[in-house]
């Protein structure tokens, strides 16, 4: 199987809407920077979609924005187009206000914030057939993952992969598991509206998975248009 990467996208702080790239470093935690950030409880707990051991269900961290500006430190980007860093004195208080809850912005220490795993590949194929059922276009942006991949194949292709080795740019990735799915594929984005039931049908179809979570093998550079070898 072949392909080529036509998306790559980070999330600086997770749980918030990112930014796309033409290029990224990978490296053994995952894509350099991804979900490095994350907001946090003052139980220290990381905002999330859904609530957990490690997550705090926040509503409205989707309509934010973080994007690097220039070296490892997050801009955040309010809906009224405000930009604070994450070392702005009154950044805090801005997302207390937000989310309506006292929280903090904070860097990764010994809980990780990945959910799943280092990274997340998602295919073409797989939101077209998802698309094919729904009725509706499905983009990767709602997936939120860090890699789209397009290949010929049709259908749920991706958990054939697992266990196998992706060569993509210079690095070498290992697929580990299928993505489980939460009800951060169901709310509205900044630009997404509320997508309603896309849980359900991907429990029939899917077995409520979409796409796949996979770690670093070899660690290098990936680039949009890189083409991708499964091996």
């Amino acid at each position: 199987m072949t392909g080529v990467v036509t998306g790559l996208y980070r999330f600086p702080v997770k749980s918030l809407l990112g930014e796309s790239l033409t290029r990224a470093e990978i490296d053994a935690r995952g894509l350099a920077g991804d979900r490095a950030w994350a907001v946090t409880d003052v139980d220290g707990k990381l905002g999330s979609g859904k609530s957990s051991r490690r997550f705090r269900r926040m509503d409205g961290l989707l309509q934010l924005a973080a994007t690097y500006d220039g070296d490892d430190t997050p801009v955040i980007t309010f809906p009224d187009g405000t930009r604070v860093s994450a070392t702005g004195p009154d950044l805090d208080e801005r997302l207390s206000t937000h989310v309506g809850r006292p929280v903090r912005l904070r860097p990764e220490g010994e809980v990780s914030h990945f959910d799943d795993g280092p990274l997340h590949l998602v295919t073409t194929a797989s939101l077209s057939a998802l698309a094919a059922v729904t009725g509706t276009a499905v983009t990767a942006a709602r997936t939120r993952a860090n890699l789209l991949l397009d290949v010929a194949q049709t259908g749920f292709v991706e958990p054939a992969w697992i266990g196998r080795e992706l060569a993509i740019g210079t690095c070498v990735l290992r697929v580990t598991a299928p993505m489980p799915r939460c009800v951060m594929v169901e709310m509205p984005q900044r630009d997404l509206p509320a997508a309603p039931g896309l849980l359900d049908i991907l429990e029939r179809v899917n077995d409520l998975h979409l796409g796949v979570v996979a770690e670093v093998i070899a660690t290098g550079t990936v680039q949009v248009g890189d083409p991708i070898v499964l091996r």
